[in-house]
């Protein structure tokens, strides 16, 4: 196997400077999301997802966020998912976007709230149907026999269900993490990386303070 003790890169794409930071956490979201997808990186909006359960035990996965604003940033998902079970019991999540090609990650933590029917049916509505038929068709990390038993759920659902959009489950739904702090890292030569945090100041009434961190 190749030695890992090697296996690196050295990082001298960009600098982040707190003079050329934007005056909102949103707002520098915004223009490093725009830098992704000009940059053509696959799935730009992939994130992943850490969540844990009532005793601490951590879990995470990639998802595709759906939506992000100043309230915070949404996804869909099940609620009868490991995530939506440990989101039940333990309302808090933490986020990364890996942006390695650009050398960027940006690191959200905060709470989590369900976004309501209204906004759970936009973010199901545009899916296309044969991944809304697997959506219901899949009990999401459920244990299963086979990859044939899936398939053939979807195709009876297939079946059962008229043409065009397939109605949105109770179960499945949209959430929205609530940042408390929002981490944007630039990786810097010989790891001296930029790191600069968004931190939510209850004190301040609910206002934010920038704060640089040691890479």
């Amino acid at each position: 196997m190749p030695d890992l003790s090697r296996m690196r890169n050295d990082y001298t794409l960009g600098r982040l400077r707190e003079e050329d930071l934007a005056a909102t956490w949103v707002e520098q979201f915004d223009r490093w999301f725009a830098d992704v997808v000009a940059a053509e990186i696959p799935e730009p909006n992939a994130v992943v997802v850490a969540t844990a359960d009532a005793d601490g035990a951590p879990d995470g996965r990639l998802v595709l966020m759906k939506g992000y604003d100043e309230s915070g940033v949404v996804f869909g998902t099940s609620y009868a998912s490991a995530k939506g079970a440990q989101l039940a019991v333990n309302p808090r999540a933490a986020l990364v976007f890996p942006w390695h090609a650009l050398q960027r990650q940006v690191r959200i933590t905060g709470t989590v709230e369900r976004i309501g029917e209204t906004a759970s049916d936009a973010l199901w509505d545009p899916r296309p149907r044969g991944s809304q038929l697997a959506a219901v068709a899949s009990v999401q990390s459920t244990v299963v026999d086979s990859r044939q038993q899936l398939e053939e759920r979807v195709r009876l659902l297939d079946e059962q269900t008229p043409e065009g959009k397939v109605p949105r489950p109770a179960a499945w739904g949209g959430y929205r993490v609530v940042p408390e702090r929002v981490e944007f890292w630039q990786g810097g030569a010989d790891r001296l990386h930029d790191r600069i945090r968004f931190v939510r100041d209850e004190a301040e009434g609910g206002g934010w303070i920038v704060q640089r961190l040691a890479p």
